[in-house]
């Protein structure tokens, strides 16, 4: 399992010149979490390639069903508390941090494109390139968030 955040979702969905690494992630492991946040970010997302014209709304609509079909069983409402340790370790917003908290929970990597996220954690984001690489490898990450897991959705 890995955490992901809603980027990687997009560039997964919606085609460009990061997809095709989307893809391999997904090729590697297909056990995509996500804290619940993540939903009001993609239909943000569904929203302005809807408003630039870049999809009609039955893509928009196709796109929405495909995600939430790419995490079902595996959203997560992450307590708040968990989600102030990285704000406050960090610059990073609260939104970014829930990623963050989750994947300290889980003991997973954060797989993302985010570069304040990646500056600001190393040692447990990184980008799909070298989450592919570390997968020929064992992952260290270091000690996750101590106590109970967050609610599974």
């Amino acid at each position: 399992m890995i955490v992901v955040d809603v980027n990687l979702i997009a560039y997964l969905l919606i085609d460009g010149e990061q997809t095709r690494d989307a893809e391999a992630v997904l090729g590697a492991d297909r056990d995509w979490a996500a804290p619940l946040l993540w939903r009001s970010e993609w239909r943000s997302v569904l929203a302005g390639y809807l408003r630039r014209g870049s999809i009609d709304r039955a893509g928009a609509l196709e796109c929405l069903e495909a995600a939430e079909t790419l995490v079902r069983g595996r959203e997560y409402l992450v307590d708040g508390a968990r989600v102030m340790q990285p704000v406050g370790a960090s610059s990073r917003s609260a939104y970014d941090c829930e990623y963050v908290a989750l994947a300290d929970t889980l003991d997973v990597p954060l797989v993302t494109y985010d570069r304040g996220v990646l500056r600001d954690f190393p040692s447990r984001a990184s980008t799909p390139r070298t989450y592919l690489s570390s997968r020929q490898r064992p992952i260290r990450l270091g000690a996750g968030v101590s106590g109970d897991r967050p609610e599974r959705l």
